[in-house]
């Protein structure tokens, strides 16, 4: 066995400890989980986990001790957002650790297949993972794009129609309620037809409880600030902003959890929004001065 650099030592012992936390953070992930399908792919990685820190430590000589804080942030993100937002977040943040592998392969040529091979056969496994709720990401996206569409920009347009807050959030709300129950009944007549066709695998009635509940959601976040702030124009500033960072969120979990481009579908959702938003801020205007209507 080669001496090794005390660096490349270090290194080896955090390869080698990162790999007993994910044994140990699969490992409970798999008994928690009630889905055999899923609960056999973690497994597995958990048995790759184990062994590549069993590969680590015939080098180390060393036993490296868990990170049980990580692993206990991981599964309770995990048991928030989902199993495939959990997993696929904790391998993204370990990204950092694997591109220190290669200085690792100068001394040890056989940590880059050790390397290549975790990094493989984990997306493998991880691209295996079922969850439910991700099947029905086209149904919430729905939901939240057409809240934030047409209620910022029915709130921007009556911003300046009524200038009244509690006004403006009445109506706010009764428009929301009434559209999320429409978008609600077009995505179950949707997925329906789809599935009557065999396009489909999604059941109707929950893609429309999805689509409604999130557009409701949604609804009630952006009339917020209109409730408890009493200048309007401060209040649709603040429901912009709110809007910015759902969209900004929701579109954090889809790249991590999908695997989609975070940065072209937020740029895309956001200038949607804001651009309808200033659209029907403009003809708020026009009506106010044209009808010169004042409450």
């Amino acid at each position: 066995m080669p001496t090794l650099d005390p660096k490349v030592l270090a290194d080896l012992l955090a390869a080698q400890r990162n790999e007993i936390t994910e044994y140990h953070l699969y490992t409970r992930l798999a008994k928690k989980t009630r889905d055999n399908h899923n609960r056999d792919v973690l497994a597995r990685i958990a048995s790759d986990e184990l062994r590549h820190h069993n590969f680590w430590q015939t080098y180390t000589q060393t036993e490296a001790k868990p990170k049980m804080f990580m692993v206990w942030i991981y599964l309770v993100v995990a048991r928030t957002f989902g199993l495939t937002f959990g997993v696929k977040l904790m391998e993204k943040g370990e990204g950092r650790a694997k591109r220190n592998y290669h200085r690792i392969a100068e001394i040890l040529p056989a940590a880059k297949a050790i390397a290549e091979e975790e990094d493989k056969h984990e997306q493998e496994l991880l691209g295996m993972l079922q969850e439910q709720k991700l099947q029905y990401i086209g149904s919430i996206v729905l939901g939240l794009n057409d809240a934030l569409v047409e209620l910022t920009g029915a709130l921007a347009g009556l911003t300046f129609a009524l200038q009244h807050t509690r006004l403006i959030a009445l109506t706010g709300f009764i428009t929301g309620v009434a559209a999320s129950f429409s978008m609600a009944a077009s995505e179950y007549l949707s997925i329906k037809a789809e599935t009557s066709h065999g396009h489909h695998d999604r059941h109707p009635l929950r893609a429309a409880v999805y689509t409604g509940i999130t557009y409701i959601i949604t609804v009630f976040i952006l009339i917020l600030p209109f409730i408890l702030i009493a200048n309007v124009f401060t209040a649709l500033v603040i429901t912009l902003m709110l809007g910015i960072i759902i969209i900004a969120l929701f579109n954090f979990y889809a790249s991590v959890a999908q695997g989609t481009n975070f940065k072209r579908r937020f740029l895309e959702m956001a200038l949607l929004s804001l651009g309808v938003s200033l659209i029907t801020f403009t003809i708020g205007v026009v009506v106010r001065l044209f009808w010169q209507i004042e409450i």
